[in-house]
């Protein structure tokens, strides 16, 4: 992913609005790109910020970008490990089925 990319998609991944592909490659940027990152702790503190102002509420969002980066990895990790069950249930599915298969024919 471009710093470009990386950009266009900060305030998607504010609103929680990524898809899990888009996620990974968003993170595993993000990760490795001080200026990304720097770009994206300004968009969170000024879109929050605003938000807050309007409502009244605490401005105390540090630790709120840090939670929703962890809770987006979280999120990822959750969403691979189920995948990978899923695979692991099809392949069986279909293991199953040629052996029935094979009892069938003999």
């Amino acid at each position: 992913m471009t710093c470009k990319e990386a950009e266009r998609l900060i305030p998607v991944f504010i609103e929680n609005q990524l898809n899990y592909r888009e996620l990974e490659k968003f993170l595993d940027h993000i990760k490795n790109c001080p200026a990304c990152m720097e770009e994206m702790s300004v968009q969170f503190l000024v879109a929050e910020g605003m938000k807050r102002l309007e409502d009244g509420g605490s401005l105390e969002l540090e630790g709120e970008l840090k939670n929703l980066l962890t809770d987006s990895k979280r999120a990822l990790s959750k969403h691979r490990l189920f995948w990978r069950i899923g695979l692991g249930l099809e392949f069986g599915a279909v293991i199953i089925m040629l052996v029935m298969l094979v009892v069938y024919l003999i």
